[in-house]
């Protein structure tokens, strides 16, 4: 019989981006990972793509020595919990090498899983969508049976999706606000970029290659140089310039308050939906 050690429940888009870049990054190898899915056309291709071992079981793909990845919807978590209630889930002399539980279920807090796997190391994460493209930042909030070498473990497998950043999970919904749905803002925000070019006679795909590349550019200069914003903006901004003159008009329109307030609305709906 196979022992696997890395198992997945839930065959969607980030649980996805998980597998491909484990396995990409030879964290695990094809033969060391199962995928329980109940669609069967998502299982064939998951099967093809990666190679690995997939199931409709969910208790066979529990049966695993190192993590077990949730990574289904909220709703259906009961149902599978249920499907895992009479397993042991690593049940071993050593507790260093008891299954990790990761989960990426938004809302779903600590104290659930962890009297749903009793005794077991928990984490709690929220990722986000540059997660799928390898370029995304994962939060993780640690459970209380949680021992350095399991919090490594889960560390090493978000690693392989982007940055990582440990909170307590009473953070996780202003995480939820910032970076979990920090994309869309930016998506946004590219979206009327490009749309301001177009105003100003640019053709669109110009005018969107231009949007894309100068927030890439931007975020990549910030993250290598460390520095601040605000001083980026000093730089750029030269006396009676076109860059005052259209800062002035983002302050007029309070662009930054309209950033923050929306941070602040999607943290508050988040602590609505975990409760």
């Amino acid at each position: 019989m196979t022992e696997f050690k890395f198992g997945l429940i839930g065959g969607g888009v980030m649980g996805e981006a998980l597998l491909s870049r484990l396995i990409a990054q030879k964290i695990y190898s094809p033969q060391d990972a199962i995928v329980s899915e109940p669609q069967a056309q998502r299982r064939a291709v998951l099967q093809q793509q990666y190679g690995v071992e997939v199931t409709d079981d969910n208790r066979k793909a529990a049966e695993v020595s190192e993590v077990l990845l949730l990574a289904v919807k909220p709703q259906i978590l009961d149902a599978v919990i249920s499907d895992l209630a009479a397993l042991s889930l690593g049940d071993t002399p050593n507790p260093e090498s008891e299954t990790v539980i990761i989960s990426i279920l938004a809302g779903v807090p600590l104290s659930k899983l962890e009297s749903a796997f009793l005794h077991r190391p928990v984490v709690r994460v929220m990722p986000n969508t540059p997660a799928t493209v390898g370029a995304g930042i994962s939060a993780i909030a640690a459970g209380k049976a949680v021992k350095p070498d399991h919090l490594e473990r889960a560390q090493n497998i978000l690693g392989a999706v982007g940055e990582v950043v440990e909170v307590p999970e009473s953070l996780l919904d202003a995480v939820t606000g910032l970076s979990g749905s920090g994309p869309a803002y930016v998506a946004l925000m590219v979206e009327a970029l490009s749309d301001g070019g177009v105003a100003a006679g640019l053709p669109r795909a110009i005018a969107s290659k231009l949007a894309l590349q100068t927030v890439l550019g931007t975020a990549e200069l910030l993250q290598q140089t460390g520095m601040h914003p605000a001083e980026l903006k000093d730089r750029v901004t030269s006396p009676g310039g076109t860059t005052i003159a259209g800062v002035g008009k983002l302050e007029q329109a309070a662009f930054r308050s309209a950033l923050i307030e929306a941070v602040k609305a999607a943290c508050e709906r988040s602590k609505e939906l975990g409760r």
